[in-house]
């Protein structure tokens, strides 16, 4: 049976198309990028295009993240229940089978299976891709640390991996839609509109709580593995809300099919009563998630604090220095060296310095070995809900303003002119 569903959905055009283009198209965008000379330095990682091959693999992540991986478990797990009613095959298949549990099974399975081929594929053809056009260089993660070529290829891998957890959820949701809602397309758009819904939220700036309970949140919690030591306890939590989500949707499609009565050939979903059967239910998994991350982590607000900016910038700009005092070719130096501070604010007095927004402003303070005076470099940085933040050099200009430095990979900006970093967002503001 779940051979039978399998060859169902390869069979058809569209799922063929998909398997085709998360094989092919992300190689040829990752290396179409990695070759111009504007990089998507909005984006995660883009900046680091032109100097690796493991930036581009990032890069096709955060684009999953926010629109493949929704759409591609869309078309497949949101029709592959209601297919069966658009074309009215339910009797003939209960005819051949007998057994609504092993239907369901295999359906599932056979739904999981396309969209885990369909993840594989925009692996590893994005990390082909920037393979082949740029090479397997280091990489330079989110706190400034530099990456060797398989530290960054395990972490590129495995941050791959932690977006299964969401795209579960998502697929689950998908399910519990394709039997709901039957032909409606509604069904077949339900894991899209989720994904678009928790996205919004994650642009909001609510309580932290409230990000690290959606279940969609790893799909950007993956950017803690990128620092030194890793920030781990967000992804963790990411990944556990989306496993519950998945296993909770999963069991409520399964409960509403073996529920249905199978006899009426125009049966269109399964009515009011079950839309409020699979609805409610998730409502109140959202809730009581929510409670439990605020109770367990102790967050408040939204986890965005001066002391956790400061401590940030101030990690990233001593470990760019060092790979700016490299490609300079000037005297060696260490963190410990430098002694690296920031004082952070949000441009007033009058304004708590906490929460996003892109009026933080930082001034940031080095020492040199054997010399007396101290270095001083502004930054403006826009710090969104997530803890992500981009650095913007406010000067001097020989420090942090723009020219190029030659790498071994060609011309590259001045690595303290921009930048980006992550706010652990359950880290304590004392460490």
């Amino acid at each position: 049976m779940y051979r039978f569903e399998l060859v169902k959905l390869v069979s058809q055009w569209r799922i063929r198309l998909l398997l085709l283009a998360c094989w092919i198209v992300p190689a040829l965008f990752v290396a179409a990028v990695s070759r111009q000379s504007t990089l998507p330095v909005d984006t995660l990682f883009g900046r680091w295009m032109h100097a690796t091959g493991w930036a581009g693999a990032l890069v096709m992540l955060g684009f999953a993240g926010t629109w493949a991986l929704p759409l591609l478990t869309s078309v497949v797990a949101g029709d592959v229940f209601a297919s069966e009613d658009r074309l009215g095959t339910w009797r003939h298949l209960l005819v051949a089978v007998r057994s609504p549990r092993r239907i369901f099974a295999a359906k599932a399975l056979a739904g999981l299976t396309v969209i885990l081929l369909l993840v594989a594929g925009l692996v590893a053809s994005s990390s082909a891709g920037g393979l082949v056009a740029v090479g397997d260089q280091p990489l330079v993660g989110l706190d400034g640390h530099l990456l060797t070529p398989g530290d960054a290829a395990g972490e590129v891998l495995l941050a791959w991996a932690c977006v299964l957890a969401p795209t579960l959820a998502l697929a689950a949701i998908g399910l519990l839609g394709s039997i709901t809602l039957g032909r409606s397309p509604m069904g077949l758009l339900l894991p899209a509109l989720v994904a678009l819904a928790m996205q919004l939220a994650q642009m909001m700036p609510l309580p932290v709580a409230v990000h690290l309970a959606l279940p969609g949140y790893a799909f950007i919690a993956w950017n803690g593995l990128f620092t030194s030591p890793a920030q781990l306890g967000p992804l963790l939590i990411g990944i556990a809300v989306g496993l519950l989500w998945a296993v909770t949707a999963t069991a409520l499609a399964y409960v509403l099919f073996m529920r249905r009565d199978f006899t009426d050939v125009a049966h269109d979903g399964s009515g009011r009563g079950a839309v409020v059967t699979g609805v409610l239910p998730l409502v109140a998994l959202a809730a009581v998630t929510v409670a439990v991350v605020g109770a367990a982590t102790g967050a408040t607000g939204s986890g965005i604090e001066q002391d956790k900016v400061q401590r940030s910038a101030a990690t990233a700009f001593a470990h760019l220095y060092r790979l700016q005092t490299r490609q300079l070719n000037r005297p060696a130096v260490t963190e410990a060296q430098l002694k690296v501070t920031a004082s952070c604010d949000k441009g007033s007095v009058k304004v708590a310095a906490e929460g996003p927004g892109n009026d933080w402003r930082c001034v940031v303070s080095w020492h040199l070995p054997g010399v007396d005076a101290v270095g001083t470099a502004v930054y403006q940085l826009d710090v969104t809900p997530d803890g992500r933040f981009m650095a913007d050099g406010d000067g001097p200009k020989e420090v942090n303003g723009y020219f190029l430095v030659r790498t071994p990979t060609g011309d590259a900006p001045n690595p303290l002119w921009q930048f980006d970093g992550n706010v652990d967002l359950l880290a304590t503001s004392k460490g």
